[in-house]
């Protein structure tokens, strides 16, 4: 049987059987607004610094020629976002990450992988990561007053102590998180794990209930005209399963939106993606597709950087952005985030007018780089 579907399962399912007898009702474009979130972890499997530098130069020296290949309706390049995880810091590799950031090809966010801890334990960590991530620019953002900010991935899936005690300890995570700057938490899905919360495809708010963990295993859908409906905002990436890819003949394939060197993103799953239509309610034309991946892992760089990852983003680009049935957003966690808020308070149209709505840009995000083709041309000032 398939792990911890009991958990996962029914809802799924139950959306499934919803999608099917609504149908596709959206009678206008329909805007796919993409971002990838990588757990990014340089010092994976206990490397050594030559080998944690390594990692970070690669996406340094290969993920701009890369991105340039790949743009999205307004000719903007691929966007990354990096998730740094904050007890591996290292300033000579963030600010390599920075260098990027300022070239406009993504954005740094905070990644923590921590065990046995305590409420107390856990801000501080937070704290210390918002210092040291601030010196790069990263998770503090511009303007008057500039203020700290940033999306959260949970190390090994634990968030809100969801795995029995373990990797975590706190059960108030999300009060925490949000007191600290967190404007939304994107570690989930993280099926098969026992973490995987009951509710799935969903953009929610969950509440921090205290002393209870796993208190996100349900909570509140974001709609439009909603406003805020609990401590913090859980986005998720699709979760379905692929009849398409059998264990023995018999058992589907989880699909979980992971890109790794053994389930490349390729033209069933990005169906599957996209069929999961995760979006905010009243606001049906506009589905997100939330991807993760682990970008420090050298056996995943062909899926993340090379031919695998050109004919995953090629078919997107040829099959669903011809500017009528589809329009393709490459878009960082912060701006999702962003044009999430502006579908909750009412916005339509282009989802990508709003991708600094609520959160700001950060001080290491690119501040000039053209986001067109036009005006990468030269044809606007």
């Amino acid at each position: 049987m398939i792990r911890n579907i009991h958990i996962w399962g029914p809802h799924m399912i139950g959306s499934d059987i919803r999608r099917l007898f609504k149908g596709n009702r959206t009678n206008c474009t329909k805007e796919i607004v993409l971002c990838m979130a990588d757990h990014f972890e340089p010092k994976w499997n206990g490397a050594d610094a030559e080998i944690e530098k390594s990692r970070v130069n690669r996406w340094k020296t290969e993920y701009p020629k890369f991105a340039d290949k790949h743009r999205d309706s307004s000719g903007r390049p691929l966007q990354h976002t990096w998730f740094y995880a904050a007890e591996q810091y290292n300033p000579d590799c963030l600010e390599a990450l920075a260098s990027l950031c300022r070239l406009g090809y993504g954005e740094i966010e905070l990644h923590l992988h921590h065990d046995q801890d305590t409420p107390e334990g856990f801000r501080d960590k937070l704290e210390k990561a918002k210092r040291d991530f601030s010196r790069h620019g990263a998770l503090i953002t511009r303007g008057t007053p500039t203020r700290y900010a940033f999306g959260f991935i949970h190390g090994n899936w634990a968030l809100n102590n969801s795995r029995g005690g373990k990797w975590c300890g706190v059960n108030n995570e999300l009060k925490i998180l949000k007191d600290a700057g967190c404007y939304a938490d994107f570690t989930l899905p993280s099926a098969p794990n026992e973490s995987q919360t009951r509710i799935s495809n969903s953009i929610y708010y969950a509440r921090d209930i205290h002393g209870i963990p796993k208190s996100h295993d349900t909570g509140r859908i974001v709609f439009a005209g909603g406003g805020v409906r609990g401590d913090l905002m859980l986005i998720q990436g699709p979760l379905t399963l692929n009849w398409s890819r059998r264990k023995y003949f018999i058992f589907p394939k989880i699909e979980n939106s992971s890109i790794h060197r053994n389930y490349p993103g390729t033209p069933d799953r990005i169906r599957l993606w996209i069929r999961q239509h995760i979006h905010v309610q009243g606001r049906p034309e506009w589905v997100f597709i939330k991807l993760h991946c682990h970008g420090g892992q050298e056996d995943d760089y062909d899926v993340l950087l090379g031919k695998s990852a050109h004919k995953m983003f090629s078919y997107l680009e040829e099959n669903f952005n011809d500017g009528e049935a589809c329009r393709l957003h490459y878009v960082t966690a912060r701006e999702m985030f962003n044009i999430i808020k502006a579908a909750e308070d009412g916005r339509s149209g282009n989802p990508s007018q709003y991708r600094d709505y609520a959160v700001k840009p950060y001080i290491c995000s690119e501040a000039s780089r053209p986001h067109s083709l036009e005006e990468h041309d030269g044809s606007a000032a």
